[in-house]
């Protein structure tokens, strides 16, 4: 203290003294000598200290009680002047600490002295103050003695003492603790820990304590004897005490000195042994009282509650579970257990208000919850004391809405109190405050006509009671109308605040380890590997027993808390409070969340999502077990019954919305109120922010959104965004202009929550989207059978969802595409609409997404983007097709050159269209096919090539749209002209890719299949192409027939080089031939009725009015090709091997179209015989190559083999040189002469058969019998000459009687009187028929290769003369052609043709012919005369014997 210290004050306190003395030797000098000597000698004591010490204050004390004699005899005098003067100088000693031990008992025995005479109370008062402060001189019976003296002050009948003295009490009692602490602080060096003394039941054994401890002590242990009425120990000299002072007392000391208790084993023992049994027998009159029972019933009349004591005692109570819990863990729950007794309804109450209170203070502080938990909950056999404090502040607010108004008569210190804690019935206009005439709605709970006023009575957060505070108050205090509501709604409110803010910290803080933990555990190095271990295992044990306790809480909690809370959410008629429900639910379904309790996450978004739809609104997911806990009327919890109250449905809420509830029958409209579209806000923030834990209970949250999107009428739009639309039936939906500027908030809101599920974890993700494919099932279900407008939330809501996680796509994508399928195949229109939307904007987004790695490098990734497409293909529905070819084409527009290895599935997509779904489906999709042909055939792999082949050949055969069918020809023809011109790329790449396929095959022991194996790729390519269009020849249309066939003949004329030799024979034999048989079949299987027209107002000209006479025209053009192949390319067909074969099926194939009885078809057949026939052109000098293109001999024609014939064009040049090569006209045809022969006479004797069978006369005649034209038999007979050339050398005379029976017969052939204007010459004309001139020249040809011939052909002469004068007779006696009846050409009644009229025969006029033949008769003969065959043959003779007839 250097301020009493320093000289200047050490000076000034002794002239102080000596002044002080003077002063009481001048006022003592008359009446009490004595006083006045002795403040003499103590002036000169006072002197000679001063003058003979150099440490003057020391001395000073030394000599104290002589020093202070002087003053404490003018106390006695009990002058008050006198006592005032010698109070203030002993105040002035002590206050600079020059008072002993001994001066001090003095003062103190002299100060008790003054006390009982009642002499100067406030001075006595702060002398002990004074002397109890500066120093620490007093202790033990001196300090008792003291501090009884301030007690007694404190109940004289001076209300000024009274207060100075029990102000002064608790000063001095704190002291006396202060200096425990402070002997505590300095020893702490010296003595570690003070020996423990056990089982100390001595009271006054405190030898182990020191002094000023064992001060404290006694006094503490006294304070206890005192309130509970027993005598003092140590305050001896005590007359009176308080219970309510007392109890102020130990709280002070309790709340201020816990560390006392904790460290002191004495002060430990005191407050379990003396303090709590103390309080728990005072508390006896509050838990035995029962409100409103008669005390007759019970023998003992029952002791009322004393509301000072009683508050007092939840003061002390208050402070010995916060302070001292740990110690009195048995004790503690008794007084929790009390405190919930003091919530019933039967309890006064001002004590149900004060006991709230308390309450508050435990909710407030998280931690000591957490002990209450861990302590009492988590133990076997101990009460649940932490599940009855929320349990009871549950029933509370419940006993509170369900106690109606009381009116039993009040007693005196309970006036008016009964029903003040909460209620009043509702008059008309609760909660209404007239204002200057306005109205202002008070915040308020109402529920079934109870209306209970919330007041603002804290900050959230702390404790701050009203009542418990209330130390001056004797009578119970009224208490306001709604008080002990707006407490324990706050209780809840802060429970809930501090348990969750609590858990969520440690358990970030165990993640954030965990994590960390996580990082160091991944580069150990060797030495700190066990160590790491260790900590490791140490972090999860640690974990486990907190996640215990963690789950504890939550689990001891929720149910009380949920009851309680969707009550008031229920009543509450104050947005402000309704948020703070909201908020307290939210934070409690979160935190069970993260904590994996799914009942209780459940339950409490239960009650959100109830709070969030119109009142008693079938919803099935909120009705299910899940929620089972709900819907009971009571639950009970481990034997606490919790009521359950229904939602009232008289609600007070303002009603800002109608809509149509969504439900198959909807009945009626539903109203939404202000709090369901706040509860709704909620669940949106709830599912935002915490979607990550939600789990399964994601399909109650988007079941009740969905709901009310659908009341609120919101609509999907584009990327599944909901917009604000109008209900498509039933009465609209109306909406205030309040919920109407709030539409675009909660449809943005919608949208955020969708697009925040990119931050959720995959399984989080997974959760969402099931929740979401459920729920659409569901819509799904309720749309069957009606054409109602469908929920397509769910659908919408997945769109979105799949668009903002693109990032990870693949893990979501097979679920949420095959959903979206499902949806495609509903009945319902909008709804699968809806789902091809979904599905295409998708597969659209996947793949304009930028993947990491690029699609382009993750073919698996595309594939699968792309797979969904496919599927659709699977679905009749046109609308949906009609989407899928849409999405294609918009693919194609924006992806065509990257589509890569998607290129097989997206024509797939165009191939899939059937011939039966409709021209628009076809017609997109051949659009489609164009784009591609036109654009994208350089960008696909040459793989895909065939695939559009396929694609392109089997949109020819769709018989929707000839156009359609048409123009894919015309795309084959582009095909394959692309071929051409990229023939090496392609055939490289498809090289590549045959010896890859080729190597998985035999890696796997299969064989490599394809279409016309084993053909070279490049070659297959071809064929598939030959084959599609081969295919089209046959189509029933002409049109397509026609076009195919042209395109199929031109693209083999031009392109056919191209082709390995080897694939020529699989080109004849797989595809003309093929072909050929095909069209032979239906050709002679036509239906001959008359088609009167082309469809439309299209005519059909009469030379094709029948399917026959239509596919004749195919015959035609079918046979001509081929025939021009085999003539143009003789030269690569003729080395193959089967080629004499080939010829044979080739000359059948002409032979049946010859004998068919069609004049246009036969016709035909022998024209494409003399192509055939007249192969070998003669080749002029300047066409002839230098040398031939194969063989490196010189030009002249080569005879005989040529070695490795059989293959001569080796494919191992390139194709401009091939091309080379080809370029001229008719290169040379190298093959084996005796073959050659075998081929002409193969022609020879199919000619003969032509000729036998076609004029070979029917046996009966009718206007149907087919007869051979003119035309027919003059190219028949016509065709002799070349084909004589071939077959000269081996000709004889079978052979001539053969040819000479077919020109007797062919001659005789009569013609239709219709078509003889046209034919025969006018009958005046002495002119041949062309047949008859060709009959002349095949005898003339005949006879002059007789005349250069060998010697052995001349036997042949006589013959010929035969057949020459046998036509020589016609001129008399024309030929019968079998029955049939003919007419003399000038009788024929051409002009007068009549439809059908049985058409008429007419004979030839055959004068002239008989006239040339005998001219050729005279000639031949005058050649041949002298010939021996003539001669032997008599023909002379003959000639006379027919020319005289």
């Amino acid at each position: 203290m250097s301020g009493t210290s320093s000289p200047e004050a050490v000076k000034k306190l002794l002239e102080n003294m000596q002044s002080d003395l003077r002063a009481l030797s001048l006022e003592c000098k008359k009446k009490f000598p004595p006083v006045k000597e002795a403040a003499e000698s103590g002036i000169i004591k006072v002197k000679t200290i001063a003058a003979r010490n150099t440490e003057i204050l020391a001395a000073l004390k030394e000599n104290s009680s002589e020093v202070v004699q002087p003053f404490l005899m003018g106390c006695g005098t009990k002058e008050p002047k006198i006592t005032q003067l010698c109070l203030a100088a002993i105040q002035r000693l002590m206050s600079h600490e020059v008072v002993s031990e001994t001066a001090a008992g003095n003062i103190i025995n002299m100060l008790w002295q003054l006390m009982e005479n009642s002499l100067e109370e406030l001075k006595l008062l702060q002398t002990v103050l004074v002397l109890l402060t500066t120093n620490t001189v007093v202790h033990d019976e001196a300090l008792s003695k003291a501090i009884v003296l301030c007690f007694r002050l404190h109940f004289t009948k001076d209300n000024i003492t009274n207060n100075t003295a029990a102000a002064t009490v608790r000063q001095v009692v704190t002291v006396v603790f202060e200096r425990m602490v402070a002997e505590d602080e300095r020893h702490r060096d010296i003595i570690e820990q003070p020996v423990l003394v056990q089982g100390n039941s001595n009271r006054r054994s405190v030898s182990t304590l020191k002094p000023c401890a064992k001060d404290a002590y006694m006094l503490f242990q006294d304070l206890c004897q005192l309130v509970n009425a027993d005598a003092p120990y140590w305050l001896v000299g005590m007359t009176e005490m308080t219970r309510t002072f007392g109890l102020e007392l130990l709280e002070s000391v309790l709340n201020d000195f816990p560390q006392v208790f904790l460290q002191h084993q004495e002060f430990s023992f005191l407050l379990k042994e003396r303090v709590c049994p103390l309080v728990i027998k005072l508390f006896s009159p509050n838990i035995k009282f029962r409100q409103g029972s008669s005390t007759s019933s019970s023998p003992a009349p029952v002791e009322k509650p004393y509301f000072p004591i009683c508050m007092r005692l939840l003061r002390v109570v208050s402070v010995l579970i916060k302070q001292f819990y740990s110690l009195l863990v048995t004790e503690c729950e008794i007084f929790l257990s009390l405190l919930v007794k003091f919530l019933d309804a039967d309890k006064p109450q001002w004590l149900r208000a004060v006991a709230v209170e308390s309450i508050h203070r435990f909710c407030v502080q998280p931690q000591l919850l957490r002990s209450f938990c861990q302590s009492y909950d988590m133990k076997q056999h101990s009460t649940k004391v932490f599940r009855d404090i929320v349990n009871a502040l549950g029933s509370f607010i419940q006993s509170l809405f369900l106690v109606p108004p009381t009116g039993t008569p009040a007693t005196s210190n309970q006036a008016g109190n009964n029903n003040l804690g909460g209620s009043v019935s509702a008059p008309a206009n609760s909660g209404m405050v007239g204002i200057g005439g306005g109205v202002t709605l008070l915040p308020a709970f109402e529920y079934r006509g109870t209306w209970i006023p919330i007041l603002t009575i804290t900050v959230q957060g702390s404790a701050k009671a009203t009542y418990l505070e209330m130390l001056d108050k004797v009578e119970p205090p009224t208490i306001p109308e709604g008080y002990a509501m707006s407490v324990a709604f706050h209780c809840l409110l802060d429970l809930v605040r501090g348990i969750t803010s609590m858990i969520e910290g440690e358990l970030g803080e165990v993640e954030t380890e965990c994590q960390t933990t996580t990082e160091e555990a991944s580069s150990p190095t060797q030495s700190t590997e066990q160590q790491d271990l260790q900590s490791t295992s140490d972090q999860m044990d640690k974990e486990i027993v907190s996640r215990a306790v963690w789950e504890e809480m939550v689990n001891a909690c929720w149910c009380g808390l949920l009851a309680a809370l969707s009550l008031l959410l229920d009543a509450s008629t104050d947005e402000a409070a309704t948020e703070n429900i909201l908020k307290a639910e939210l934070t409690m379904a979160a935190l069970c969340g993260r904590l994996g309790l799914v009942t209780s996450r459940d339950a409490f978004i239960t009650a959100i999502c109830k709070g969030s739809l119109p009142p008693h609104y079938a919803l099935t997911v909120l009705n299910t077990t899940t929620a089972a806990t709900l819907s009971n009327k009571s639950y009970s919890v481990q034997g606490q019954s919790v009521m359950m109250i229904s939602p009232s449905s008289e609600s007070h809420q303002q009603v800002v919305a109608v809509g149509q509830p969504l439900a198959v029958q909807p009945q009626g409209t539903v109203m939404l109120t202000s709090k369901n579209i706040q509860c709704m806000r909620t669940l949106l923030n709830l599912a935002h922010c915490h979607g990550a834990v939600l789990g399964t209970s994601w399909q109650l949250v988007l079941a009740t959104l969905q709901h009310l999107v659908w009341i609120l009428g919101l609509k999907p739009s584009s990327g599944g965004a909901l917009k604000p639309g109008r209900a498509v039936e039933g009465p609209s939906t109306v909406l205030t202009t309040a919920v109407m500027t709030d539409l675009p908030v909660i449809s943005n809101i919608l949208s955020r929550l969708f697009e925040s599920s990119q931050y959720l974890d995959d399984v989080s993700l997974h959760h969402l989207i099931n929740a979401l494919c459920s729920l659409s099932l569901e819509a799904m279900d309720m749309a069957y059978g009606n054409n109602k407008e469908p929920s397509l939330f769910a659908v919408a809501k997945l769109l979105e969802t799949g668009l903002v996680n693109m990032h990870r796509i693949e893990i979501l994508w097979r679920p949420l595409t095959g959903h979206l399928l499902e949806v495609c195949q509903h009945p319902n229109s909008r709804m699968r609409e809806w789902g091809a939307e979904a599905l295409t904007s998708l597969i659209k987004a996947g793949l304009t997404f930028n993947h990491d790695p690029p699609l382009s490098q993750n073919q698996r990734l595309q594939l699968l983007l792309l797979n969904p497409l496919k599927e659709m293909s699977n679905i009749n529905h046109p609308d949906i097709r009609l989407k899928q070819l849409e999405c294609v084409l918009q693919i194609l527009q924006s992806q065509g050159d990257s589509l890569g290895p998607g290129w097989p599935l997206v024509l797939g997509v165009m191939g899939a269209i059937r011939n039966d779904q409709g021209e628009s489906l076809i017609r997109t999709a051949f659009q489609c096919l164009q784009l591609v042909v036109t654009d994208f055939l350089p960008t696909m792999p040459c793989t895909c090539l065939q695939i559009v082949v396929d694609v392109a050949g089997s949109f020819g055969l769709h018989n929707q749209e000839l156009n359609i069918s048409l123009t894919s020809i015309g795309l084959l023809w582009n095909i394959s002209d692309y071929f051409f011109q990229r023939g090496e790329t392609i055939e490289k790449e498809l090289n590549k890719e045959e010896a890859a396929q080729q190597k998985q095959a035999e890696e796997k022991g299969v064989v490599l299949n394809r279409p016309f194996h084993p053909a070279p790729p490049f070659d297959c390519l071809w064929l598939c192409l030959y084959a599609k269009l081969g295919e089209l020849c046959v189509d029933p249309r002409p049109a397509v027939r026609k076009s195919a066939g042209q395109t199929l003949f031109s693209t083999i004329g031009a392109h056919g080089t191209l082709l390995q030799h080897s694939t020529w024979h699989t080109v004849i034999w797989k595809v003309l031939f093929h072909l050929l048989d095909r069209v032979r079949e239906s050709s002679t299987t036509a239906d001959k009725e008359k088609i009167e027209s082309g469809g439309g107002n299209i005519l059909i000209h009469h030379s094709r009015d029948t399917a026959e006479k239509q596919w004749a025209e195919t015959w035609v053009l079918t046979l001509a090709g081929v025939a021009r192949i085999f003539n143009t390319r003789r030269y690569l067909l003729q080395p193959l091997g089967d080629f004499s074969r080939a010829w044979d099926v080739l000359l059948d194939h002409i032979q049946s179209a010859a004998l068919s009885k069609n004049n246009e078809v036969s016709l035909a057949a022998l024209k494409s015989f003399q192509e055939i026939l007249q192969i070998v052109s003669p080749v002029r000098d300047s066409d002839k190559p230098e040398t031939p293109p194969v063989v490196n001999v010189p030009v002249p024609v080569l005879i005989g083999p040529i070695s490795g014939m059989s293959r001569p064009f080796v494919r191992t040049d390139s194709i401009g040189e091939r091309l080379g090569r080809y370029s001229s006209s008719e290169p040379p045809i190298v093959t084996d002469e005796l073959e050659d022969l075998n081929l002409w006479w193969a022609a020879w004797n199919t000619w003969y058969r032509i000729g036998s069978e076609s004029t070979k006369p029917p046996i009966t005649f009718d206007k149907l019998t087919f007869i051979p034209s003119q035309p027919f038999l003059t190219a028949l007979i016509q065709i002799f000459p070349a084909l004589y050339q071939h077959i000269k050398t081996g000709f004889n005379m079978d052979d001539l009687q053969k040819l000479g029976v077919i020109l007797h017969s062919a001659i005789s052939v009569p013609i239709s009187s219709d078509a003889s204007p046209f034919i025969l010459p006018s009958y005046t004309e002495a002119v041949l028929t062309s047949l008859q001139e060709a009959v002349l020249t095949a005898l003339d040809v005949l006879q002059k290769a007789i005349c250069v011939g060998p010697e052995n052909m001349q036997i042949m002469y006589p013959a010929i003369f035969d057949q020459l004068l046998a036509f020589v007779e016609f001129s008399c006696k024309p030929p019968q052609y079998g029955q049939l009846e003919t007419k003399h050409i000038a009788n024929a009644k051409y002009n007068q043709i009549q439809l059908f009229a049985p058409a008429e025969w007419v004979a030839l006029n055959y004068v002239p012919f008989a006239e040339r033949s005998l001219e050729v008769v005279v000639d031949l003969y005058q050649k041949t005369a002298c010939h021996k065959a003539v001669v032997n043959e008599k023909v002379l003779q003959n000639i006379i014997k027919h020319t005289s007839r």
